[in-house]
């Protein structure tokens, strides 16, 4: 745990020291980053980071009423007689400046780990092989960017004898920054793929690039069977004079020789170097895998006299998850699942999440904690910083799993229960202590947590919709990186987020600082008002009944007649309120609803001008075919015509009106046509119509039930329209038209991904089950099963249904399992 006074900080970060009188120099151990992950803490210090889209100045003000006391900004109009302040020239590399100081007073061995695909695997696989000869600190989860890595690296004490950090970058020209801050003792080079390729000339640069990190290393571990890679490598260790550790699994000229041998779900991998020669076995088969192992027996082979001792290890490896799961819980309660790895900082990264969800249910807040394995630090210290954390994030109540905890039970200042392994804590389990709760479900892989989640989710089905947090906020930067940056962006969440979820997807973008939201009808509205969402909210649709409840959660309707527009202006005026914000929709030829005739709108203007009660924010209008490059000159024909309509509307009024046209399409094929505002709504969840670098945000999974035989002559599924020209295995998968699988997929006509295969759907598909053709897959009950999500587009899944994203999307019915996941 880090020590700093707040001279030595700005010492460090060549920064300028403003400590109001009554103030007192106090000393830092916790860095915070986003004001999400503060609860409260007199011994933490806010940097506050400035990108493209978000500021964290403009977070200072509300972290100071929550009790923070200390900041780094490069600001000074944000420096007041509040709180200390440290103004330096830029908080990022300030941040980066104090993690670089913090590893220069560590001499123990540092790994640094950079490629495009596997540093987060190899990290975790060396902490699970390496963790009975080392104290590892390492890099939580993936936490391997311009701030992930300094934040990592400031983990570092003396605690620990071994720091093994991931680094990834996106561009050119940001390793050199994360090259000090790692200043690795041994380098890592895994697999160079296609990831942020766009960013860079070739893959020539991109693996410079990435070599960069590894300048003053001592020596690097790479594989040789990449011609590209290997001769750029060797080149760059002569050049910095850097000690090649080579492996191949080709039978190259290599330090260690590798072979693999797959058999029945597993791979038994033999190692000869320097005259020894060893044989270890892993539970996977895929390419990646062996790759990753590979990599982890190289460099235990560098750290160890004799890396035998931790070949037992490698069978007991398992697949690594590095995200939060979110979903419903029994009771009114909602569960937070992180059940595969557990220490200090990954714990308090959760417990700031657990805070978060808590906070706008207003939920209790209830852990489930396993002991916290192979961190290096006495127990009695370990867990009376586990009772702080606990204490700082105000847990109502604590269950302990695990003989290491129940034995420093003594230490717990909350209402806690403990019990010594998780078999007596579900037979002891009592569903009705659950209820009205944020639970917290976090503990290490070997407690198989997994059993106790199924307990407390609220629906078992097998069937699920993964919604992948981190890819919306990508995507939301993609279209971002588009616009002007005076530019607002309102994001459509109605009809369920687009089957996504409301609620959950509408927390992340109102932290994102999107200026609206968009739903379709007003109860959509006033369950996100519930929910603690503030950022203003239009209502598309609105209806006469629901007239108060707007006014009553302040959703503001969108006006498209005259009728409207009296109705909900006398509905304000009961109310006592003025000027209450509307926005105008005008139809520009989509000929559905809105102004049109020029009579129409002169009309409209005399009675607003003579309205008390409301104010207009918008005028809008909605493209028809934006997404289609035949019909542009319909599409220009209705931007010109609503820029003509509306610009009459913004000089009859005396006050800012802000304009909106371009959906998803739009922003991306008329970016000259911005206005002041853009509706973003299919692109946010992944699809669009100029090949963006977007990423898919939900998956719709299923698990096979069971398998079955069919001869030739047999059919499969109703009305036997499944028929079968030779003998084939099926599987049957509990998913049907009722989860939201279109019916018009089946008969060969749908596809899903099982076993790194696509396979065709067999016969109809049923309310509640569909059949695959899974013949000479080898699958077995439990297998995964993927309709749509990495493996299979949802554009590919309309295409084949005839219909578009949309209506896939929004058709996943509400009895599917929506889990949200979060790095």
């Amino acid at each position: 745990m880090i020590e700093y006074s707040l001279s030595q900080i700005a010492s460090v970060t060549e920064g300028k020291l403003f400590l109001p009188g009554p103030l007192k120099e106090c000393k830092v151990s916790q860095i915070v980053t986003d004001s999400r992950t503060f609860f409260k803490g007199e011994n933490s210090v806010f940097f506050a980071l400035s990108g493209p889209r978000n500021n964290g100045h403009n977070y200072i003000s509300g972290l100071t009423q929550r009790g923070m006391k200390s900041f780094v900004v490069s600001e000074p109009e944000f420096i007041n007689q509040g709180a200390a302040f440290i103004l330096v020239q830029n908080t990022t590399e300030a941040l980066q400046k104090l993690a670089a100081y913090n590893r220069s007073l560590y001499d123990y061995p540092v790994i640094g780990i950079t490629g495009s695909n596997g540093k987060t695997i190899i990290k975790e696989w060396l902490y699970e092989l390496l963790s009975d000869d080392y104290r590892i600190v390492r890099s939580p989860k993936s936490y391997n960017s311009q701030i992930g890595v300094p934040l990592s690296v400031l983990l570092m004490d003396d605690h620990f004898n071994l720091a093994i950090f991931e680094a990834g970058i996106p561009k050119p020209g940001e390793m050199k920054k994360l090259a000090p801050v790692i200043s690795p003792d041994t380098g890592i080079l895994s697999n160079i793929g296609d990831a942020h390729q766009e960013n860079f000339r070739s893959r020539h640069q991109k693996i410079e690039e990435k070599l960069k990190l590894f300048t003053s290393a001592n020596r690097l571990i790479y594989c040789v069977d990449d011609e590209e890679t290997a001769r750029i490598a060797k080149k760059f260790c002569s050049h910095n004079d850097i000690e090649e550790i080579t492996w191949t699994l080709n039978g190259l000229a290599a330090s260690i020789h590798f072979k693999a041998e797959r058999n029945n779900g597993t791979t038994s991998v033999s190692a000869d170097l320097n005259g020894s020669h060893f044989e270890f076995r892993i539970p996977f088969t895929d390419d990646s895998s062996v790759e990753n192992s590979c990599h982890c027996f190289a460099l235990a082979s560098v750290l160890m006299r004799n890396p035998g001792r931790i070949i037992p290890a490698f069978e007991k490896l398992g697949p690594v998850e590095m995200r939060l799961e979110i979903k419903q819980g029994i009771n009114n309660s909602l569960l937070i699942n992180d059940y595969y790895n557990s220490d200090l900082a990954s714990l308090s990264i959760a417990l700031s999440v657990l805070h978060q969800q808590s906070k706008s249910g207003h939920l209790k807040k209830q852990v489930i904690l396993s002991d916290l394995q192979q961190t290096g630090i006495p127990h009695k210290e370990l867990y009376s910083r586990v009772n702080r954390l606990l204490e700082q994030w105000g847990i109502d109540v604590i269950a302990g799993i695990g003989p290491q905890i129940s034995a420093n039970a003594g230490l717990f200042s909350v209402k806690k229960s403990f019990y010594p392994d998780t078999h007596t804590f579900e037979s002891s389990l009592n569903r009705a202590d659950f209820f009205d709760s944020a639970i917290l479900i976090k503990g290490a892989r070997s407690f198989t947590f997994e059993s106790i989640s199924a307990l407390l989710q609220q629906k078992a089905h097998q069937t699920i919709l993964e919604i992948d947090m981190n890819a919306l906020v990508n995507n939301l930067n993609v279209f971002r990186s588009l616009l002007r940056p005076a530019t607002r962006v309102m994001v459509m969440v109605k009809a369920f987020s687009y089957g996504s979820g409301d609620v959950e997807i509408a927390k992340l973008l109102q932290f994102h600082n999107v200026d609206y939201m968009a739903v379709a009808v007003a109860d959509e509205g006033v369950a996100l008002r519930q929910a603690g969402i503030q950022c203003p909210i239009i209502v598309m649709n609105p209806e006469s009944h629901s007239f108060q409840n707007m006014v009553d959660y302040y959703l503001e309707p969108n006006i498209y007649s005259f009728h409207l527009l009296k109705g909900f202006s006398k509905c304000v005026s009961r109310s006592f309120l003025r000027e209450f914000p509307i926005h105008i929709k005008i139809d520009t030829g989509m000929n559905r609803l809105g102004f049109k005739q020029e009579e129409e709108i002169s009309g409209l203007i005399k009675e607003l001008q003579s309205d008390k009660y409301l104010k207009i924010r918008s005028v809008f209008s909605h493209l028809a075919a934006s997404d289609d490059p035949s019909l542009d000159q319909f599409t220009t024909g209705q931007i010109e015509r609503f820029e003509i309509i509306s610009e009459l509307i913004i000089r009859s009024f005396p006050y800012e009106i802000d304009r909106h046209i371009l959906n998803s399409a739009g922003i991306e094929r008329f970016p000259d046509k911005q206005f002041e505002m853009v509706r973003l709504g299919i692109g946010l969840y992944g699809v669009s119509c100029t090949q963006l670098p977007l990423q898919s945000i939900s998956a719709f999974l299923s698990t096979v039930s069971q398998l079955k035989k069919v001869k030739e002559g047999e059919t499969v599924g109703y009305s036997c329209q499944g028929k079968i020209s030779g003998d084939i295995e099926i599987a049957i998968v509990p998913v049907g038209y009722a989860d939201g699988l279109d019916r018009r997929l089946g008969n060969g006509i749908g596809e899903a991904y099982v076993k790194g295969c696509r396979v065709p759907v067999a016969g109809n598909i049923c309310m509640d089950m569909v059949m695959l053709d899974v013949t000479g897959l080898n699958v077995v009950p439990g297998d995964k099963v993927e309709f749509f999500g990495k493996n299979i587009s949802v554009s590919d899944v309309a295409e084949k249904a005839g219909t578009i994203p949309y209506e896939i999307f929004t058709g996943i019915s509400q009895r599917v399992k929506r889990i949200y996941l979060y790095e």
